[in-house]
């Protein structure tokens, strides 16, 4: 297998957000030409907000295929029987749908407006406010988690201690996650244009299987602050079958606006092995 189950969809195409901000016609195009790609086992859906799917008609084609996506409700649950009506005109997969807390609900009354969802999973985005433990506690055993991890400013990153608390509250609760924004690397860095400190994708990985392990919420904290690429690799590299399974049932994916970065860093970290020229397979991580 060219893609291990370590890292086996766990890169949301999210294209069209910040900062790669493709245009729609470009990301539907990319996404649907990497189907015949030999890292294709590396990317979940199309992310794309609830706003784009009425401009979808045009650019998917008539020949039986159905687009998979994840839809995002910025704006909370009232837009989604309008989204779920609109993508059921269209030729694709709502696998999942993502949906933000407004400040003016009530924790009660948001998730009474997330009953009767169609059997799809469906990512809360928890808020970094005193809301999030009744958030979580509504949630588990219902829903799925979607932590942001980024932005445009620095303050939108988490430190590792608040990461690292997030994913120890949802491992606890038995709910799964995704991750959403900042993690355009595998591994912590700094940003040296912005001087932002950012997570790793492979950091949060493994805090998470640090947690299901026993592990405490300052050990997570000290694998999310973790720079060893080739610590980090080695470690994710040598877990059983057992430990990835679980892990990656806790950390379901992360939204990345290009899937060539996290391939490439995956590749020269040792996790994914490119095939060889003229081995026959099609696509390159160019």
């Amino acid at each position: 297998m060219l893609i291990p189950a370590v890292v086996s969809h766990l890169c949301d195409d999210a294209a069209v957000f910040p900062p790669g901000l493709a245009p729609l016609p470009d990301a539907v195009r990319a996404y649907r030409e990497r189907a015949d790609a030999w890292y294709v086992e590396l990317v979940g859906p199309l992310v794309l907000s609830a706003a784009a799917l009425p401009k979808l008609g045009p650019l998917l084609p008539d020949d039986g295929s159905r687009l998979p996506l994840s839809v995002t409700l910025p704006e909370g649950p009232a837009g989604l029987p309008d989204a779920l009506a609109t993508a059921a005109r269209l030729p694709v997969e709502v696998r999942s749908v993502e949906v933000a807390v407004p400040g003016d609900l009530s924790t009660s009354e948001f998730l009474t407006r997330l009953d009767g969802v169609p059997e799809l999973d469906v990512y809360v985005e928890v808020p970094r406010d005193d809301r999030r433990p009744k958030i979580l506690d509504g949630i588990a055993g219902r829903y799925r988690a979607k932590f942001r991890t980024g932005g445009v400013r620095a303050e939108m990153y988490p430190g590792e201690a608040e990461l690292a608390a997030a994913i120890a509250a949802v491992v606890e609760a038995g709910v799964p996650f995704k991750a959403t924004a900042g993690l355009h690397h595998a591994v912590r860095n700094t940003d040296p244009e912005t001087g932002f400190e950012q997570h790793g994708f492979l950091n949060v990985l493994l805090a998470t299987d640090s947690v299901l392990d026993g592990g405490s919420t300052e050990d997570a904290a000290a694998v999310l602050a973790e720079r060893d690429g080739a610590k980090i690799a080695g470690t994710l590299a040598a877990l059983g079958p057992r430990r990835v399974a679980a892990a990656r049932a806790a950390f379901t994916s992360f939204g990345t606006c290009s899937i060539t970065d996290p391939l490439t860093e995956l590749v020269e970290l040792g996790l994914v092995t490119a095939p060889r020229p003229g081995a026959g397979t099609e696509g390159s991580t160019a």
